[in-house]
């Protein structure tokens, strides 16, 4: 059994999930059946990514306990009024055949990070009325910078369990990792591979031939020995689904660190058009 994350907001949640974006319909739910089989129990999906539904078949048909498995959602950056949230996360829960989610987060902060002032306090409020009501477990928020995350944790209190972000080793996200640890919450790297770029990098490639393993997993092995990070990369093949199970088993040494911490730190792959302002 994989190593979890355990926090005082209520959280539990396996260090190494399966990402399902942009996965959708029977390919998507072919893949979490896969990984459930194969020992996966956290499972990473969105109102936004429009395979809910698929997850939740995938889990009615798995004979894992439901109890079991985290299951992450989120709540898309058009839906933040109260009563617009409130319905999202019963849609999700319809979806995905569940009467709970293990946590709920908030996708976006708005358009072009406009979740702000009273906006950003009505839906803070509403995402903890979540929690309160039992249908999340525990809360977070995903994409949101630095300021406007210690506004959400210190101005308005959220009991936030977690955060969500693009992290890989090209992309310095030391100052909200900080943060995380300072308030007791994980840190989720999503696009933990870099889209493969990472896995294109002379320093990867050599890290990866002295370990004799595959460059993903010493990307996914640099995060995932971090304290309080969690990474979730999409992996549809049952090759690609077992090799990062295996990189939970990698053991990185001094070298390999020095060289990573010397690769470039601020390639940034996910930034829409409605992105905040990146601190």
């Amino acid at each position: 059994m994989q190593a979890r994350i355990r926090n005082r907001h209520g959280l539990n949640m396996p260090k190494l999930g399966l990402g399902t974006w942009p996965l959708i319909g029977a390919e998507c739910s072919a893949a979490v059946r896969q990984a459930l089989e194969l020992g996966y129990r956290h499972i990473d999906t969105a109102a936004g990514y429009h395979n809910e539904d698929a997850v939740g078949q995938a889990l009615a048909d798995s004979p894992v306990p439901r109890e079991d498995i985290h299951v992450t959602s989120k709540v898309w950056w058009d839906r933040l009024a109260p009563a617009d949230l409130a319905q999202s996360l019963d849609d999700s829960l319809r979806a995905l055949r569940s009467d709970y989610l293990d946590l709920f987060m908030i996708h976006w902060p708005g358009q072009n990070g406009s979740l702000l002032g009273d906006d950003l306090k009505r839906s803070v409020e509403a995402l903890v009325a979540a929690r309160d009501s039992g249908k999340a477990r525990a809360i977070g928020v995903a994409n949101f910078p630095l300021a406007l995350l210690r506004e959400t944790v210190e101005t308005l209190g959220a009991p936030l369990a977690a955060i969500q972000v693009e992290y890989h080793l090209m992309l310095n996200q030391q100052p909200l990792l900080d943060y995380a640890r300072a308030h007791d919450m994980v840190l989720t790297a999503y696009t933990p591979l870099g889209r493969g770029r990472m896995l294109e990098e002379p320093a990867i490639q050599a890290i990866a031939r002295r370990h004799g393993v595959l460059p993903s997993q010493v990307a996914l092995a640099w995060l995932l020995e971090q304290d309080g990070v969690a990474a979730i990369p999409k992996a549809a093949s049952l090759a690609n689904q077992r090799s990062n199970l295996a990189a939970l088993d990698l053991r990185l040494d001094d070298e390999d660190r020095a060289q990573i911490a010397a690769l470039p730190k601020n390639v940034r792959l996910v930034s829409p058009e409605f992105a905040p302002k990146w601190d």
